[in-house]
């Protein structure tokens, strides 16, 4: 059974080789959540994720035999990276097993840590399963990303840090994939101050956690933007645990993530991965749950793909109405398009994309329809321009 001392023993191998990343306040987040937020910032780490803590811990447990033979994981990414980066420090052989839909920024650093990088599988459990197969040829030791009290103890480290720089913290929210991070916070957590409330996030597309601890049977999606936390099946070892030591699991959607990564990068300037934002998403989607409390959130991994994340920030300007799409229907005569783009200047707004429809519309013949994308100070401003397009004697509305 994984105990506070295995956690302290671990904290002990860690010295030196992961970060004592910070724990602070985050002013703005806490007004506007309601609650007093304090953020760990684990996506400081060399491989920009907390899986480090775990792989390092779990590689110097190895011994001389199993050194000497390497090792073998399976991640859609942060674990790979840790074990690869560790294994390289230390000497050793690692081979990492990585699911096809696995982003390639993820890929790519991998190998850039030395490893010898397999995709294989379309899901976790498919690459685990290859993992395995490769364990029993090869005589390769396996890491498992979540289900080994070793790497759960090294991720626990970052509780034990936590409560030492914040000591008086009432609530920890923790994303939840397999159970690895949960179980270790949870186990120091508890021990350290019993009455410290612990919440686990899913994501509402994959809630195994959820559906094996409550026995529940929400449905399992097939992907997510928290890529990170997309474990079809958790851990047995750590499901005991969250079932022993977590107050409570609760669901996100991805509106919810994708809200939370981008208030992280403009409010705290700082990038966090969709798992890395569950916290934070939980806050935000039951803001009554959390209220008053001292909450501190685990900001685990900032490993995202560059394409998801434009995505995501241009999904959040047009929720927040700083990108608006609207229609202007007018005569189509000389110089009506100049009125509009004049018009729409006056009112202070940016034009980036224009469509110029005169076939695809229901409108009369002698009228043209123009689809304009505007960049605004938001939803107010949207309004104004409309309505100064409708004061030059033009039809706008919001698309």
């Amino acid at each position: 059974m994984l105990t506070l001392q295995d956690i302290r023993d671990a904290a002990t191998r860690l010295q030196g080789h992961v970060l004592d990343t910070p724990c602070v306040e985050s002013k703005t987040l806490s007004q506007i959540v309601g609650a007093q937020v304090f953020l760990k910032f684990e996506n400081l780490q060399f491989t920009a994720s907390f899986k480090e803590r775990g792989a390092c811990n779990r590689l110097t447990l190895l011994t001389d035999a199993e050194r000497a033979r390497g090792v073998v994981a399976m991640s859609a990414g942060n674990h790979a990276q840790g074990v690869a980066y560790h294994a390289q420090r230390l000497g050793l052989r690692a081979v990492i097993v990585m699911p096809r839909f696995t982003p390639g920024v993820k890929v790519e650093r991998t190998r850039g840590f030395g490893a010898e990088v397999v995709l294989h599988g379309d899901t976790l459990e498919e690459a685990r399963a290859h993992a395995y197969a490769l364990a029993d040829a090869q005589g390769l030791t396996f890491v498992h990303p979540y289900d080994d009290e070793g790497v759960a103890a090294g991720q626990g480290t970052l509780g034990l840090e936590m409560l030492q720089a914040v000591p008086d913290l009432d609530t920890l929210v923790i994303a939840v994939g397999g159970g690895g991070l949960i179980s270790g916070v949870a186990t120091a957590a508890k021990a350290l101050k019993p009455g410290i409330e612990i919440i686990g996030v899913q994501t509402m597309r994959f809630p195994a956690m959820v559906n094996a601890v409550k026995g529940t049977h929400h449905p399992q999606g097939t992907s997510t933007i928290a890529e990170g936390i997309a474990v079809g099946t958790p851990g047995k070892i750590t499901q005991e645990i969250v079932k022993r030591l977590v107050d409570d699991l609760v669901l996100v959607d991805e509106g919810d993530i994708e809200q939370a990564v981008l208030m992280l990068l403009e409010i705290e300037k700082t990038l966090v991965e969709g798992a890395g934002a569950a916290g934070l998403a939980a806050l935000v989607r039951y803001p009554e749950r959390f209220k008053g409390k001292r909450v501190g959130l685990v900001l685990c991994g900032g490993n995202i793909d560059p394409l998801l994340l434009a995505a995501i920030i241009e999904r959040g300007m047009v929720r927040s109405g700083r990108l608006a799409r609207i229609k202007v229907s007018a005569r189509d005569v000389p110089g009506v398009l100049a009125r509009i783009t004049a018009t729409v200047a006056d009112a202070g707004a940016n034009i980036e994309e224009v469509h110029h429809q005169r076939a695809f519309t229901m409108l009369a013949a002698q009228n043209v329809e123009i689809e304009l994308v505007l960049q605004t100070r938001g939803k107010t401003h949207v309004d104004e321009v409309l309505g100064q397009l409708r004061s030059a004697g033009m039809q706008a509305d919001l698309i």
